[in-house]
């Protein structure tokens, strides 16, 4: 038993060895074969190395107050103005602006058919404020879908693009979108829009990939509202889109630190409002009762009204 056993042991192995390492060998007059890399070892392309997006070119009074002796103490006793974090993002994907988005999307050049088929794959995303969450993994499931696509090579119609939430205003308001990360598909030059919550697909690589090569995007319904494009009432996402741009604008020349302060003390005065206890009542006094004459004894009225007959009948006998 012991042999059989050695035997059948030998044979379950051999079928764990690849084949691609055993050759028939070299023979006289064949050709030097030149070594192919195996299909499950191709080198992928060299990834062009990402570029760190962050809050931008810091004024002088911020690099006064955030870098320094001074940051270095705010940050001893908890308070942190060192301003936004920043975030590493592949740089050959686009990123997408109040600025260059009619360029970039809307004006794109295009031929007919092309236009036809363009497909915009955005995500919307807050990493540069939340360095480590969900949205950090969508971005890295998101870019992980790029370079499987490129891989691939078979989704020419399709361009993918990047959104910083916190760095847009128009964008995001005109979409209707207050929260993220999303992920967006664009068709239409931004008048077909299907937006997806982080959970709403399975993020791994793959599977986006086949959602963007079956266009499995177009079985949900594209938004539609009278406030959405070519809604009867998008004009006022528009004009509030417009509004909201200006104060952005205004608000970015703070200093980063004068408006932690501002916007903290805002807060305390806030709370502290609707935690004011309310003024204490006064108790009602009870209306007075009206004071009531007093009133005459009877025993007087009544002597006097015997006593008048009598002085009467006095003076009437006397005359007799």
């Amino acid at each position: 038993m012991r042999p059989l056993t050695c035997v059948a042991s030998f044979l379950s192995l051999t079928g764990l060895v690849n084949a691609q390492y055993f050759s028939a060998g070299w023979t006289p007059g064949q050709a030097v074969p030149s070594q192919t890399p195996s299909p499950a070892h191709v080198p992928h392309p060299p990834s062009t190395p990402a570029t760190q997006h962050g809050p931008g070119k810091m004024s002088f009074l911020d690099n006064l107050v955030t870098v320094g002796p001074l940051g270095a103490l705010s940050s001893l006793i908890g308070l942190n103005i060192t301003g936004t974090p920043s975030a590493t993002w592949d740089e050959r994907i686009p990123l997408i602006t109040d600025e260059n988005y009619a360029e970039m999307i809307v004006n794109e050049t295009l031929t007919p058919e092309e236009e036809k088929e363009r497909v915009w794959f955005l995500i919307i995303t807050v990493t540069a404020g939340q360095p480590e969450g969900v949205s950090k993994f969508v971005d890295q499931v998101f870019d992980a879908t790029y370079n499987y696509t490129l891989e691939k090579g078979e989704l020419p119609h399709v361009r993918f693009g990047r959104i910083d939430y916190l760095n847009v205003t128009s964008i995001t308001t005109k979409w209707s979108v207050w929260s993220a990360p999303y992920l967006v598909v664009l068709k239409d030059r931004g008048q077909t829009l299907r937006f997806y919550k982080a959970g709403q697909i399975r993020l791994t690589d793959e599977i986006l990939h086949q959602f963007l090569k079956e266009e499995g995007w177009g079985m949900k319904e594209p938004w539609k509202s009278i406030y959405g494009p070519g809604g009867e009432r998008e004009y006022i996402l528009d004009y509030l889109a417009q509004f909201l741009s200006i104060v952005y604008g205004a608000l970015v020349r703070v200093p980063k630190w004068l408006m932690y302060m501002m916007s903290g003390g805002f807060a305390t005065f806030f709370i502290n409002f609707l935690h004011k206890p309310s003024p204490p009542q006064s108790a009602a006094k009870p209306a007075p009762k009206p004071v009531s004459a007093p009133a005459a004894p009877e025993h007087t009225v009544s002597s006097s009204a015997t006593d008048t007959p009598q002085k009467g009948s006095t003076k009437r006998r006397g005359k007799k």
